[in-house]
């Protein structure tokens, strides 16, 4: 027996992150911290008067559209998306970076969609069946998809995505294991050369049965993006996935938009899909266009780009309402910001080590400076958008130079006659990586060389651009590291589960898997928010990086582009087929 189900779930995706300097998880990733994040603007939301000391939120609306440059106005059928070098991994199952996956979104469709409340409706599914005891799930698929070659999709291409996710050989940052689908283990092993608990029983129908439900269940089979096994199965052999990475460069979907060409470190340009599913979107082209924090302000204000992300201060957020022609949305990040230790080396082993290096660090001084009233320190991995976001009995972790002091004597680290501490022959000295370039990492550094040298800790700092610090991030080729994390909905990760698809700290607390296992097979909502509390006070006093901060995010958008829907939990690209340039 089976029942129809309305998606209307706020049962959301494990939280994928975006890293600020690195990103990745079940289904997104995000950006680094300089404010290139992923959320974007809501044309809907009117900007309220803030009271003196506090921040606006919301839209505001360009003043006068009459001072558009004239660069912007004579692109008629051509929008330019400003935003950081993605990592050129435009395959939904490896894609890291929030960049990567903005260009994902835009060539690739899934049975489901979030919706700007955080919510999910139907996508490439016409409808969706589910049994009454949550295990068995079956997808019909819109008739006459087609891919943007002009094959058309079907059903079996979802099974064949699967086993790619699914196969021995895959190292990407999902970990579709843990959907309990019948029979995956077996596939995943190679001990069958088929996943039994996925049946194809059309071209437009396809069956999947698990062998237990979560809460997540709904959205982790739901949000898969779909490949066609006629472009990507050519070379596909069980147990390698070689020739699937060979297209990484060169994608195929059934998206709004297909890329045209790509310029490492320049631009991605990309098509209209004429035969979208939903409609052919309005604007012709889309060109995702490199941009830095030092050039992002200049290149909208000259009619260069039509939409960037700007880092938000109260400076930056005057100069942009003084352009007049641009809509400027101020949304709360569904992230944070945070330093990453490696757990791999033996001096970051000790909690009362990373307690120390918390309380040790000026995070107050750091954040406030950078950010103005745009920005809160916080103390655990959740954004305070999430119903699951708590401060009960939490540790806030002020900044505190002699408990910090006391923590590293009580760890056995002492101060030696040169004024560093050392501790069985080593000298306490971390190499630290952040992106150049960036304004955050610009506060942070000589706030922390100076707070740290005053615990006895020398900090050598090397900066490099947001592609190298993730690579370094996923290599564990790191003693530590700024990044954030942008999140999805729901609070269910692998970022802090032992050996986790996204945990490339390396941490592992046992306490910490358990509560995040029952989290995710909990239904009610409010017993998985004590669950998530639990955890979360679990984190905050074991501390597996410094949490730095939940920050605003601010994207300005030229006034003649209408039509996002943009929200802390949509991201822009999910609407570029309805944007339109008024002329």
């Amino acid at each position: 027996m089976t029942k129809k189900w309305n998606l209307m779930l706020v049962l959301l995706l494990a939280l994928t992150v975006v890293l600020s300097a690195c990103s990745g998880d079940n289904k997104k990733a995000t950006a680094p911290e300089t404010n290139k994040t992923k959320e974007t603007v809501d044309t809907t939301t009117p900007v309220e008067t803030p009271a003196e000391g506090e921040q606006s939120s919301g839209l505001i609306k360009a003043t006068d559209a009459s001072l558009n440059p004239e660069l912007a106005k004579n692109r008629k059928d051509t929008l330019i998306v400003g935003m950081t070098d993605p990592k050129g991994v435009f395959s939904p199952l490896f894609m890291e970076t929030a960049y990567d996956y903005y260009v994902n979104y835009s060539v690739f469709d899934s049975f489901l969609q979030v919706k700007a409340d955080g919510s999910y409706v139907n996508s490439l599914a016409e409808k969706i069946d589910v049994s009454e005891d949550g295990l068995k799930y079956t997808y019909h698929l819109k008739p006459g998809v087609t891919y943007t070659d002009g094959s058309p999709m079907k059903a079996s291409d979802y099974l064949f995505t699967m086993k790619l996710l699914l196969d021995k050989s895959y190292d990407g940052e999902s970990d579709p294991l843990s959907y309990h689908i019948v029979g995956a283990k077996e596939y995943n092993e190679g001990k069958s050369s088929d996943i039994s608990g996925i049946k194809v029983i059309d071209d437009n129908t396809v069956e999947v049965s698990l062998t237990e439900y979560s809460a997540l269940s709904p959205v982790e089979l739901g949000t898969v993006y779909i490949l066609p096994e006629s472009y990507y199965g050519k070379g596909y052999k069980q147990g390698d996935l070689s020739s699937v990475k060979e297209f990484n460069s060169k994608p195929l979907g059934s998206g709004q938009y297909k890329v045209t060409s790509y310029k490492a470190g320049q631009e991605i340009v990309l098509a209209a899909n004429e035969n979208y599913f939903k409609g052919t979107p309005v604007i012709k082209n889309v060109i995702f266009k490199t941009t830095t924090d030092s050039t992002n302000m200049a290149m909208l204000q000259s009619g260069e780009t039509d939409m960037d992300n700007i880092n938000v201060s109260e400076d930056n957020v005057d100069e942009l309402k003084a352009l007049g022609f641009l809509d400027i949305n101020i949304l709360p990040n569904n992230g944070y910001g945070y330093i990453g230790f490696n757990h791999k080396l033996k001096k970051f082993q000790d909690p009362k080590v990373r307690q120390a290096l918390t309380y040790g660090l000026n995070r107050e001084e750091i954040v406030k400076g950078i950010y103005g009233p745009y920005a809160d320190v916080i103390n655990i991995p959740e954004s305070k958008v999430s119903w699951a976001f708590t401060d009960e009995n939490i540790e806030k972790y002020d900044f505190d130079i002699e408990k910090a002091k006391a923590l590293l004597d009580e760890a056995g680290w002492v101060v030696g006659a040169d004024g560093l501490r050392e501790k069985d022959g080593e000298k306490f000295k971390i190499n630290f990586s952040a992106t150049a370039g960036n304004p955050v990492v610009e506060a942070l550094l000589p706030i922390m060389t100076a707070n740290y040298k005053e615990l006895g800790i020398e900090i050598v700092a090397e900066t490099l651009d947001f592609n190298a610090i993730t690579d370094k991030k996923t290599a564990g080729n790191f003693d530590m590291y700024f990044a954030a994390w942008g999140l999805t909905p729901d609070p269910n990760n692998t970022v802090y589960i032992t050996k986790g698809a996204q945990n490339d700290v390396g941490y592992s607390n046992a306490k910490v898997d358990e509560l995040m296992a029952t989290g995710k097979k909990e239904m009610d909502t409010e017993k998985r928010k004590d669950i998530y509390k639990e955890m979360y006070q679990e984190m905050n006093k074991d501390i597996p990086v410094i949490f730095m901060y939940q920050r605003t995010n601010m994207t300005a958008v030229n006034a003649r582009a209408q039509g996002f829907d943009i929200s802390p939990y949509k991201d822009f690209p999910f609407s570029l087929h309805q944007v339109e340039l008024q002329q």
